[in-house]
């Protein structure tokens, strides 16, 4: 069964951004990094993107786009989310673990 589990979205569309409540325990610092870099790409390239964890709690960022979007720049949204990915590492890296922690209740060794 292919799970996903919605961490937060922003919508270039409606203008808006989603944090799913299940992750409210999440400190505000980290919200509101959360918010800022969702609502900066989507008013930067567009369309849509999504942060979302599979059932392996590795992170994902997904985007998507409506399909007569021709102000939707591709290219850039390419180049943005490895962008994102080489800045946001550590951030994404810890989202995981507290993923992998608090959600799949797996142990982590000390070292």
């Amino acid at each position: 069964m292919n799970e996903e589990i919605v961490l937060c979205a922003a919508s270039a569309y409606e203008q808006k951004f989603y944090l799913n409540p299940e992750f409210d325990a999440l400190p505000e610092t980290v919200k509101q990094e959360l918010q800022i870099m969702c609502v900066l790409y989507t008013e930067d390239v567009g369309g849509i993107l999504m942060l979302v964890f599979d059932e392996e709690g590795n992170l994902e960022l997904k985007v998507d786009h409506e399909e007569n979007d021709f102000a939707f720049d591709e290219i850039g949204s390419v180049l943005k989310i490895k962008e994102l990915q080489q800045k946001k590492r550590e951030l994404f890296e810890s989202l995981e673990l507290f993923f992998k922690v608090f959600y799949l209740g797996e142990e982590i060794e000390q070292q």
